[in-house]
């Protein structure tokens, strides 16, 4: 072999070595130039460069995440992201890395709805369980409190089977929230007006409105006189986004009855809890059997409530929400007691026919639901038409994720506000889907199933969409589902720990053998 065909062979060598050195060296400083950017986009201070809202850097630093006993700061990325080294840890990084740079880019930050950040349902969908898990592997530390062993015993036992996740009892840690305790609440929120407590009910002599006077409260409400008459109830089957539960339409005829003109106040609830409150020792059985008894002289009223009920947003004329059903009824059994009259909640017909007001469109207000709602493909491209709904309503477009005082709408035709949105409203029927079909139509003062597992709740609430605010929508409670964060046994028969947005507005009977009152 000559010296020429040796000497190639080596110069090919050293040229296949100096591209590998060359690739690896490449390799290498991609490799740490990413790692660099991988790392520095996971810092606090690159997610706050986007996330520019300042009560958030604000109450982070405020929370036992940051502001630790221990000095251990927990970072952005540690509880926005998947545990380091799970295979979804990249995948989330790029997805939520480019939606936030993407709003950062497009969105104004003076119209986005902050406070609605800062709520469970939103929590919920940018906090990761396995990170809380990751850095919590011990929940059961010594100065851990008896309730507290409770309830993590509860969470460990049903957490796959519920869905339960850590920040459903503890937003507050990660971003500090002074109206948000997950705690026995104490005392009782003194909200209603200052003066001398009412001595004596209203006096009702005729069939007309009237303000109840609650003794020895200063509390009073409206009660407006619903004539009695016929109406048909249901939907029809062309109506926008109806359900077959909500029908077939039956003609339906009601005697006359009061109802309250608005839902039930944190002003009037607060009351009932501060003349009846227990401390819980009690068996829920004896509660029952103890409020069942007519000549009972002292009702048992709700235990004390963990956190405040009213989520910080206040309390007066806004409507109390998260008690159960059976708390409803029983405010409505010391309310009889306290006035001389008979409270109850309203039917499921009464309450679709006050709030009908004598109209027969899916709103007692004009408009049409396809034009109001979020539903549909055009509303990916046009948005919804707010203008004529938002007079009457407290919905999911005009709401800000909280509830309203009975002032932010306009009236309904029998001076009735806020039956459609705000919260849900308990009525005293059973549900049954097929309830309207075994209904006999013609059907006088309907009362509903006999039975059942879950009651009828109407009117929709500030997280919903237009499409289920319409008068013949129907709903249910859940009673489980709405518990399902609740660890104590036996679970809580007067608050729900798992919904917001339910309520309720009570019915007086009136007595009116002349039949007198009927709607014209």
């Amino acid at each position: 072999m000559s010296s020429s065909q040796t000497k190639k062979p080596r110069k090919n060598r050293r040229k296949i070595v100096l591209f590998t050195l060359f690739g690896v060296a490449v390799g290498v400083s991609v490799t740490i130039a990413l790692n660099r950017v991988y790392m520095k986009t996971s810092t606090d201070e690159y997610c706050m460069s986007c996330h520019v809202h300042e009560a958030a850097d604000k109450s982070w630093k405020l929370s036992v995440h940051h502001n630790s006993k221990s000095g251990v700061t927990t970072g952005c990325a540690e509880c926005h992201l998947p545990p380091k080294g799970s295979a979804n840890y990249f995948f989330t990084k790029l997805r939520s890395g480019a939606k936030d740079v993407w709003s950062y880019l497009s969105k104004d930050t003076e119209k986005i709805d902050w406070e609605s950040k800062g709520q469970l349902e939103y929590a919920q969908k940018i906090v990761f369980n396995e990170s809380c898990k990751e850095c919590h592997r011990q929940l059961f530390p010594a100065r851990l409190t008896d309730e507290g062993v409770t309830a993590h015993l509860y969470y460990e036992e049903n957490e796959e089977k519920l869905g339960l996740q850590c920040i459903s009892c503890h937003l507050d840690v990660g971003h500090y929230d002074p109206n948000y305790k997950h705690a026995k609440m104490q005392g009782v929120p003194q909200t209603a007006a200052k003066g001398d407590p009412f001595t004596a009910p209203a006096e009702v002599t005729a069939f007309e409105n009237f303000t109840e006077r609650i003794p020895g409260t200063t509390v009073s409400f409206g009660m407006k006189a619903i004539p009695g008459g016929s109406f048909r109830m249901g939907s029809p089957p062309d109506e926008p986004f109806r359900r077959e539960d909500e029908g077939p339409v039956r003609n339906v005829t009601l005697s006359s009855f009061f109802i309250g003109e608005a839902e039930v106040t944190w002003d009037m609830y607060w009351a009932f809890y501060a003349e009846t409150m227990s401390e819980g020792r009690t068996p829920p059985e004896l509660v029952y059997a103890n409020n069942s008894d007519p000549d009972v002289d002292a009702i048992s009223g709700p235990t004390p409530p963990f956190g405040i009920p009213d989520q910080g947003w206040g309390g007066g004329d806004r409507p109390a929400i998260t008690m159960t059903h059976y708390a409803a009824e029983t405010f409505c059994q010391w309310l009889s007691k306290k006035t001389g009259k008979k409270y109850r909640l309203p039917t499921e017909a009464e309450w679709e026919y006050a709030t009908r007001g004598g109209t027969e469109t899916p709103y007692f207000f004009p408009g049409d639901p396809k034009k109001f709602s979020n539903e549909g493909f055009w509303r990916k491209l046009f948005k919804a038409d707010t203008a004529g709904i938002a007079r009457y309503v407290v919905y999911v477009n005009d709401s800000k994720n909280r509830t309203e005082e009975p002032s932010a709408v306009q009236p309904n035709p029998f001076g009735l506000k806020n039956t459609l949105g705000n919260v849900m409203e308990y009525c005293a029927d059973w549900y049954a889907p097929d309830a309207y079909s075994k209904m006999p139509d013609g059907a006088i003062d309907p009362k509903g199933p006999a039975g059942g597992e879950e009651h009828v709740v109407r009117g929709g609430a500030f997280t919903d969409d237009a499409s289920v605010l319409r008068s013949a929508a129907r709903s249910h409670t859940r009673h489980k589902e709405w518990l399902k964060t609740d660890p104590q046994q036996p679970q809580s028969i007067w608050w729900y720990s798992d919904i917001r947005a339910i309520g309720f507005r009570v019915v007086c009977e009136y007595d009116d053998p002349a039949g007198t009152t009927e709607l014209k």
